[in-house]
């Protein structure tokens, strides 16, 4: 068997281990199983050895394209534009038969940008080069933001309910003028790290300075207080780019419990990456005195 059947095989596999958690309702497995197969596609497409032509490469980009669509889907419920699991079923026999397909893709998607955010614990295998050579040294100017954020108004309010605004206003990182574009990513998700919000991402941080960078920037919680279930977490990822590797890194994330919601300033912990949504198996960041520093407002309807 060619090396090239090997590996359409094990994407097949991938592809139907994804759909059958999302058919059985598992939701986070089916995310988790879309976006590792998402970007093993787009490694192949970038790939300047692979033994695919430049016609079944594009038509994988456009799979990773679905595949990233299916996910988003499953992440934010509220969507309008919904990619429905019997849509992307209809690109699995291309995916088996990559290398003899050669009909129109069923639909009008693009192939995925180049700039990757890789899945959960992915990025681990990939990050044990030099996480500091070639590191770009920042000063203390603002640079200008390029990645938009998908930041959400506050929800209209109701009688009885508080909404929480967290401004979020500084991380401490020993190598904060290294990072590039970074952003922080919010989600609240309950106890079994389901999302139970849209997933927010901020603009890129304003302003590096020593060991900070400031973001200055509020988030809306999308959800009452009140109506967050027990055992709820606000998470906080803080990403950034890597030009060697083409991709954006999780290099942390802290969290947020319901009894830490009042108001007035909080400092939370950094944890080190993949993010553990379940909050089982935690470790720090760093021993140094280094933060996520927020501040909380509530706004409450009498």
């Amino acid at each position: 068997m060619s090396e090239v059947l090997k590996t359409v095989q094990k994407w097949h596999a991938s592809f139907r281990k994804g759909t059958d958690f999302d058919s059985w309702g598992q939701l986070v497995e089916a995310i988790d199983e879309y976006q590792i197969l998402a970007r093993q596609l787009q490694k192949e497409v970038q790939s300047t050895s692979s033994d695919l032509t430049e016609e079944q490469k594009k038509t994988l980009g456009k799979i990773a394209t679905c595949l990233e669509m299916r996910s988003a889907s499953l992440q934010n419920t509220q969507t309008k534009e919904e990619f429905k699991l019997e849509e992307l079923k209809k690109v699995e026999s291309i995916l088996q038969n990559i290398q003899t397909y050669n009909k129109e893709f069923p639909f009008d998607v693009q192939p995925v940008p180049s700039r990757k955010i890789l899945a959960p614990g992915e990025e681990e295998n990939l990050e044990l080069e030099e996480e500091d050579a070639g590191a770009v040294v920042g000063s203390t100017e603002a640079f200008a933001p390029r990645p938009t954020g998908t930041l959400l108004p506050r929800l209209p309010s109701e009688p009885g309910m508080s909404l929480l605004t967290l401004r979020i206003e500084k991380i401490g990182l020993k190598d904060a003028g290294q990072c590039i574009d970074p952003y922080m990513t919010v989600s609240v998700k309950d106890c079994n790290g389901v999302d139970l919000n849209p997933v927010q991402d901020t603009p890129v941080a304003t302003k590096k300075e020593d060991t900070y960078i400031h973001f200055s920037v509020d988030v809306e919680v999308q959800r009452h207080v009140e109506k967050l279930p027990k055992g709820a977490a606000i998470f906080f990822e803080f990403k950034h780019y890597k030009p060697k590797k083409r991709f954006t890194s999780t290099k942390c994330f802290a969290f947020m419990e319901m009894d830490e919601i009042k108001p007035g300033p909080i400092v939370i912990e950094l944890y080190k990456k993949p993010t553990d949504f379940k909050r089982k198996k935690l470790q720090l960041l760093t021993k140094k005195p280094l933060y996520l520093h927020l501040h909380q407002t509530l706004h409450k309807d009498a």
